[in-house]
């Protein structure tokens, strides 16, 4: 039950601690509807939350991996010529880019006609989507990736039929892991699995790749020389000079039909893409808002109806209209309140869980949990006002009668 007579009631004085008090015990004496009604509103922070902290979680993982595998890579590919006929680059082009100054290294993969199959007992057009590229040994470092198993394709591997898988082609091919020997079925004959590598966020089409030795290549699958696609690492305060010339270095007689991009830039549109597509979900959450804070209205009216006896007895006792209107905004600031704390710390944990369990960087965004705290306690507070208001605007003689 509210205590309502109280000393600094009947001396016409009430502190914000005795309003504070009063409007505990307002909600404390109805706890499952104050409880569910803080409900409402903790949903929706958390929900906003948890969408902010795992898309938070994700940019921050990808700047990070980007800021270690660098942003000074660039890929050249043929593309068309000016008739529209598909273009090939020269044998020669790895060699060329190589011999530009600021040029770090300069490698490349061949694409081949082979497939890969897990057994020889495999309809040969089941191929998986895997492509079987011939590289050299630089490829993995100049890429800046790792193996998730064995070895990557050497000077002594490169010239047997020894096979590196990329993580997709892997899991494709149902290859976990290199703990016994494994073996793959390649144009005609067995190859040895020799290695898988992690994924590769500046190379994700060598994810499903399957990569061997150049010099086996062309021994074992009749491939040509030609690269299909040259990786090239540049000085990072020179690489717009390097882009600019590499179409004319790869191909003299044909600049026009070389392509020339930088993955690190579809790697950052990736985390952009990532931060608005959490656009939609915030949407959501701030939905579940607006419902909680119509609850907390809700719950606020059914109170000042349940409670006209109450307050005609604390206006009779001398409470004043500000005194009401303290108590009943009081009430509505702390279930939103409490809501938004709950929720913050459910979104929190939700987020830190997710990104834990893809392996990612946790990052909370701090100025976004105070936000969320902020917006549900004034939510709160805009959604009591009008019950507030009603409640002291209700006449003493006629509460006491209800």
């Amino acid at each position: 039950m509210v205590s309502i007579a109280t000393p600094a009631l009947r001396s016409g004085r009430l502190g914000p601690r005795d309003i504070l008090r009063i409007a505990m015990s307002g909600l404390l004496s109805r706890r499952l509807r104050s409880g569910l009604t803080a409900l409402g509103i903790a949903i929706g922070i958390a929900v906003m939350l948890a969408v902010l902290g795992i898309a938070e979680s994700s940019r921050a993982t990808l700047l990070a991996e980007l800021d270690r595998i660098g942003s000074n890579l660039l890929t050249v590919s043929a593309g068309q010529t000016f008739m529209g006929a598909d273009s090939a680059l020269p044998k020669e082009a790895t060699a060329m880019i190589g011999r530009v100054g600021p040029v770090e290294s300069a490698t490349s993969v061949s694409a081949t006609t082979a497939t890969v199959r897990r057994t020889d007992r495999i309809d040969p057009g089941e191929t998986g989507g895997i492509a079987v590229q011939a590289t050299d040994p630089g490829l993995l470092k100049a890429l800046g990736g790792t193996l998730a198993a064995g070895r990557f394709i050497d000077d002594a591997t490169g010239a047997y039929p020894a096979v590196v898988l990329g993580s997709v082609a892997a899991q494709r091919l149902g290859i976990d892991g290199l703990k016994a020997p494994v073996m793959v079925w390649i144009g005609g004959r067995w190859w040895s699995v020799v290695g898988i590598m992690d994924s590769l966020p500046l190379a994700p089409e060598l994810d499903r790749s399957a990569l061997v030795g150049r010099a086996a290549a062309e021994a074992l699958l009749d491939a040509g020389s030609a690269p299909s696609t040259i990786y090239v690492r540049a000085a990072p305060a020179q690489l717009n000079d390097v882009r600019a010339v590499l179409p004319a270095t790869a191909d003299p007689e044909h600049p026009e039909a070389v392509k020339v991009s930088r993955p690190s830039d579809a790697v950052e549109a990736r985390a952009a893409a990532a931060s608005a597509f959490t656009t939609l979900f915030l949407g959501l959450g701030a939905v579940a808002v607006l419902v909680g804070a119509l609850g907390i209205a809700n719950v606020m009216l059914m109170a000042v109806l349940e409670r006209r006896n109450e307050i005609g007895l604390r206006r009779a006792l001398g409470a004043t209209r500000g005194h009401i209107v303290g108590q009943f905004l009081t009430e509505a600031i702390l279930l939103a309140g409490v809501g938004g704390v709950v929720g913050a710390l459910l979104g929190c944990l939700v987020a830190a869980a997710y990104a834990v369990s893809q392996g990612w960087l946790v990052a909370l965004p701090v100025a976004g949990i105070i936000a969320g705290v902020l917006a549900a306690t004034l939510v709160g507070a805009l959604a009591g006002l009008y019950p507030a208001l009603r409640a002291a605007n209700t006449p003493p003689t006629d509460a006491l009668r209800a």
